[in-house]
């Protein structure tokens, strides 16, 4: 019997992309997008480089779409193996007009399709809005994106394979996805879902650089998480052992057509550190990395709180 019928993956935990321009980026997905930057942290496996993650007002798994930034990185390329594009949830087609509005407002050209709208971002990352509210909605709360309209998290990611069906095991057997349309599979436990689908991908070798996905991140229980790390071994599945991140725990593997795959688990989150109305205000680090503080300071942009000169402050 495949294991995901006893424990299903809660959808998208997040994702993890790559920028060369930390203010740009801040200023893109804060004051365009409307998402609260909930954590400014570092790359625990390179703690010199940012690891910015913007979310719903409270940091909820399932919204947080974060960046390792590399300054001054070259334009990357999406190929097979990797996600093209990242599908975010939206409460109605008014808020499809509002984010065609808005986004024509600043310079960003749009493609409409019905319910759904689709962009990339200053760096080239593929963005596509879609009409869903199957899921509870994980909104931030700005001052120019009413509530009702703005982004409530991850729908599904796309991504680019050399050969179409070949991850449909791993998924269905593994990880207890199950078919959602043409090569479309849904992963959802029982309080969320997201959609991994897959296109042909183009001729040209990827480039993983700036304005490229790194991971994607699939979201379990603290209490499940080390059951799945058990079950890949048995499913043959080569893996990373459980990382410790202190703000959530990691698996990383690859999928068949070369997506790196992350499991993360819902615990602590960002407020084992701040309060909710700090979150994003300051740099914060793991305990195993405070004690370097002033040095990584010195290397790593600085960035202002992007609310500070909110008129008026949630």
């Amino acid at each position: 019997m495949p294991y995901g019928e006893a424990v299903q993956l809660e959808g998208i935990h997040h994702v993890t992309a790559i920028t060369g321009d930390a203010p740009r980026n801040v200023d893109f997905y804060t004051r365009v997008m409307g998402l609260r930057l909930v954590a400014k942290t570092v790359n625990q496996d390179d703690p010199t480089v940012y690891h910015l993650f913007y979310a719903s007002e409270t940091g909820k798994p399932g919204s947080e779409l974060t960046f390792f930034e590399y300054p001054g990185a070259i334009p990357g390329r999406t190929g097979a193996g990797m996600v093209h594009r990242i599908v975010s949830r939206v409460a109605s087609t008014d808020a499809i007009d509002f984010w065609e509005r808005r986004l024509a407002d600043e310079g960003v050209a749009t493609e409409r399709d019905g319910e759904r709208l689709r962009f990339e971002d200053p760096e080239g990352l593929g963005h596509e809005l879609a009409v869903s509210t199957t899921d509870e909605l994980l909104v931030a709360e700005h001052p120019e994106v009413p509530s009702e309209l703005a982004l409530g998290g991850f729908a599904g990611v796309r991504a680019y394979t050399a050969e179409p069906g070949g991850s449909a095991e791993l998924l269905e057997r593994a990880l207890g996805a199950r078919p959602a349309g043409d090569e479309t599979w849904e992963l959802r436990g029982e309080r969320r879902g997201s959609t991994i689908s897959y296109d042909s991908s183009p001729p040209e070798r990827g480039i993983q650089s700036a304005g490229t996905v790194h991971h994607v991140a699939w979201g379990t229980t603290v209490e499940e998480h080390p059951a799945w790390h058990r079950h890949l071994q048995e499913a043959g599945v080569r893996s990373t052992p459980i990382i410790d991140r202190y703000y959530f725990h990691s698996i990383y593997f690859r999928e068949p057509s070369g997506v790196l795959f992350e499991i993360a688990d819902d615990g602590p989150g960002f407020t084992v550190d701040s309060p909710v109305e700090e979150l994003g205000r300051r740099i914060i680090l793991p305990p195993r990395l405070e004690p370097h503080r002033e040095q990584l300071e010195s290397v790593l942009t600085p960035l202002p709180d992007p609310r500070a000169d909110w008129p008026t402050r949630a």
